[in-house]
């Protein structure tokens, strides 16, 4: 139980006259009794004259949180114009005044009602004032005073959290900071250690300290391994009053993690391992997965595994399954049983990121043995080349051995292969193969102006396992022999004028030759011997596989010879040697003096006997002109046989017109062309309406034709549907209603079977005032009343 002591100071200033005071009296329930107050000795009149204040007080204290029964007392106010007669009054206004606050008025007495909390409000400003009871004038002017609350501990330190979460690297040093913790105290710091907070450790040694003073948490042992222990709960207390007994505390619970270093080097679980892969492995195929374990993570647990000596250098390769931190042993190269069955390989499993602090603890890296055993399989055969290629002349006999190709079985077995040519490399059949030996041989001429490079290919196939086979490329180049004779380039026809001289350039001979002799081409040009001795023409060989053909005289007449033929010679320079006869024809112009022809006689000989082009093009004209005319004609009757329904504006009668003719329905092809509804190319794209003026002319839009068999009604609705939406489709079919004449009419109706029975009701003179328009029906019906009236 907690007790209080307390000193009520009262602060009197007063005139320059003696005072007097008297002890205040004892404490009691409710209002204290009246007791002499401070005596002022001065002037008794009864004057109005205002007296300086003889009293004045700074201010009270009162302890916060009064657990008595009875009110608290604060202080009691006193006025020396207080004649204890009664006859002043004491109030009290401000903070709490009458609620908080109350005072005698007749003794000054102030008394709290309720506990007070410092921590809610600790100064409170009230104002007093004594007045006279007869008058309600003060007799003092009105003075402030303040009450201010004591604290007393009355509040635990506090956390501002609840939970704290740190963490720190596992293997730091002593006194690594951790984190810090914060408690605050809503006591009243400057008055006592109410609110000095002191912090200790209540649960997590001795891995951890806490500095008493400031909340910071260290670690206090030294090499905490995380891989051992990763979390830790630590309970901090906060005690107000300095940590004295006595004082009010509170918790928190801090959790904090060792967070991973690289402390711990990878470490395969099993020093060898033992792989077995086929020899048709083929390059990339994975073999096994090997494994070594790391007490880190993270980035610290990150493996490299790499081969770093033993017999499969080149034959193998370890890559890092990034996901699981395997290392995947994969075949390099090719590998074969009949060669080597068994590798032998170190491989080594390395963290690439280390600390250099822990490299004290040893190599981070270890290392294992990987035995790799080969196993046989039954495999094709193999050609002793990649791809063969031979030569054989194009003049070859057929059967002629072009060369062979050679296929074995790699296994231990060695079975017996033999070979075939895949037809569809050789669609011709133009080579064969020995079975047994793989030579290669013709089966059909060859012929290198044809096809210069043959590509076939032949198949190996083991005679025991007909399923391995393999596949070679065979290249057969085909050699030139000269067989084919050189020929013109070209067909040459040209001309000579007839005042030619002699020795004159007329025309250049050019040769070609399909062959393709290894010395390349040397043609030789000579007339023909029947032609050589009695020719008016000569040939020159330039020596560059060129000719030249030369006037041999002055002069020549188209008249008496019009044209030459002149056999040329063309021989080759190969072997055998190859000659043909070529024949250039040679015409007789006459030219202007530059040299230019100008007409020949055989210009007569080109144009066939007819008709020229302008003629053919104006009896064409002639053709057209008759038909449109005829077309025209036709049109013109058949528009004055078509008769009109009211011949002339005198004949008014009834016109009935029959529509009571059915179709045959869709095989009626006679009532209507159903091509004409499926083809909307054939309507009339310039049919427009008739009945209004049309606002703006649109392009007939085109539709696609329909399909043959699509549906007639399908057709129109669809039809229907594109013309309905279309704003530029014209409708032909027009709907006037003349039902309605309208109200308002001099005429009435002129229905008459609206009439009267009895035409003497009637009258119709009022026709005749209508207009010319009306004058047909004035006279029908006026002629009637003239006719009754005759």
């Amino acid at each position: 139980m907690r007790t209080y002591r307390y000193f009520l100071l009262l602060f009197w200033v007063g005139q320059p006259y003696p005072t007097f005071s008297t002890p205040l009296s004892k404490r009691t329930s409710g209002f204290p009794a009246k007791k002499r107050a401070l005596e002022l000795s001065g002037n008794s009149k009864n004057e109005l004259n205002r007296s300086k204040r003889s009293w004045m007080w700074n201010q009270f204290f009162l302890l916060e949180e009064y657990t008595g029964s009875d009110y608290q007392y604060v202080g009691k106010l006193h006025s020396d114009q207080d004649r204890g007669d009664g006859s002043l009054k004491y109030i009290l206004s401000g903070d709490g005044a009458g609620d908080l606050f109350i005072i005698n008025e007749n003794t000054g007495d102030i008394q709290a009602t309720k506990r007070l909390d410092r921590e809610e409000k600790p100064v409170y400003i009230l104002r007093a004032q004594a007045i006279n009871r007869r008058t309600g004038r003060p007799v003092e002017p009105e003075s402030e005073f303040i009450i201010k609350i004591h604290d007393i501990n009355d509040n635990e330190p506090i956390f501002t959290k609840d939970v704290y979460t740190a963490t720190v690297p596992e293997m730091s040093d002593v006194g690594t900071f951790v984190v810090q913790v914060t408690a605050t105290d809503a006591d009243d710091p400057t008055y006592g250690n109410s609110a000095k907070v002191v912090y200790s450790i209540l649960q997590g040694q001795p891995y951890f300290s806490v500095e008493s003073e400031t909340g910071i948490i260290k670690t206090a042992l030294l090499n905490m391994d995380r891989e051992n222990r990763e979390q830790y709960q630590v309970v901090i207390q906060a005690k107000d009053m300095g940590g004295q007994m006595g004082g009010l505390s509170g918790t928190t619970t801090v959790n904090i993690t060792l967070t991973d270093v690289n402390d711990n080097p990878p470490r395969f679980p099993q020093s060898t391992y033992q792989f077995k892969t086929p020899e048709s492995s083929p390059p990339g195929t994975p073999i096994g997965r090997i494994k070594a374990s790391d007490a880190d993570m993270g980035e610290n647990a990150e493996i490299e595994y790499s081969i770093t000596e033993g017999e499969g250098l080149d034959m193998f390769d370890v890559v890092t399954d990034q996901e699981t931190q395997e290392g995947v042993i994969t075949v390099k190269k090719l590998l074969d049983f009949e060669k080597k069955k068994v590798y032998t390989l170190k491989v080594e499993a390395s963290n690439p990121h280390v600390e250099p602090r822990f490299l004290y603890l040893g190599p981070f890296k270890d290392a294992a043995t990987v035995r790799i055993m080969v196993e046989d399989v039954d495999e094709p055969p193999v050609f002793s080349k990649l791809a063969y290629i031979l030569q054989i002349r194009e003049d070859a006999q057929i059967n002629t051995t072009i060369g062979s190709v050679t296929a074995q079985d790699p296994d231990a077995a060695r079975n017996p292969v033999k070979y075939s040519v895949d037809r569809h490399t050789d669609m011709d059949r133009i080579f064969n193969i020995d079975s047994g030996n793989g030579s290669i041989f013709t089966s059909k001429l060859l012929d290198r102006e044809t096809l210069l490079w043959h590509n076939i290919t032949v198949i190996a196939t083991e005679i025991n396992n007909p399923k391995q086979s393999s596949r070679v490329p065979l290249y057969i180049k085909v050699l030139d022999v000269n067989d084919n004779a050189p020929e013109f380039a070209e067909f040459y026809e040209t001309f000579v004028c007839e005042k030619a001289k002699a020795d004159q350039l007329i025309q250049t001979l050019r040769a070609i030759d399909k062959d393709d002799p290894y010395s390349g081409h040397q043609f030789s040009f000579s007339l023909a011997p029947e032609a050589a001795s009695g020719s008016n023409f000569t040939i020159q060989d330039n020596k560059d596989n060129t000719a030249g053909i030369l006037t041999r005289k002055n002069g020549y007449n188209r008249h008496e010879m019009s044209t030459y033929l002149l056999p040329v010679v063309i021989s080759d320079n190969d072997y055998p040697v190859q000659s043909s006869t070529g024949t250039v024809t040679v015409r007789v112009c006459a030219c202007d003096h530059h040299g230019n022809m100008q007409s020949c006689h055989a210009e007569a000989l080109v144009h066939p006997t007819g008709l020229s082009t302008g003629a053919l093009i104006a009896i064409l004209l002639c053709i057209v002109t008759l038909l449109v005319t005829v077309v025209l004609f036709a049109a013109l009757r058949r528009q004055r046989k078509k008769e009109p329904l009211i011949i002339s504006k005198e004949d008014i009668r009834d016109n009935i017109v029959s529509y009571n003719d059915e179709g045959g329905g869709e095989e009626d092809t006679q009532a209507f062309d159903i091509g004409t509804l499926r083809n909307p190319e054939a309507i009339e794209d310039s049919k427009l309406r008739r009945d209004i003026v049309p606002e703006a002319l649109f392009l007939p839009r085109r539709t696609p034709a329909a399909r043959d068999n699509t549906d007639v009604r399908d057709f129109i609705n669809q039809r229907l549907k594109e013309n309905d939406t279309d704003p530029t489709a014209p409708p032909y079919d027009s709907l006037a209603t003349y039902a309605y004449e309208g109200t308002g009419s001099v005429a009435d109706s002129l229905s008459s079977l609206e009439s009267v029975t009895t035409d003497g009701d009637q009258d119709y003179d009022y026709l005749s005032d209508w207009g010319p328009r009306f004058k047909k029906l004035a006279d029908m019906y006026g002629g009637v009343d003239s006719d009754k009236d005759s």
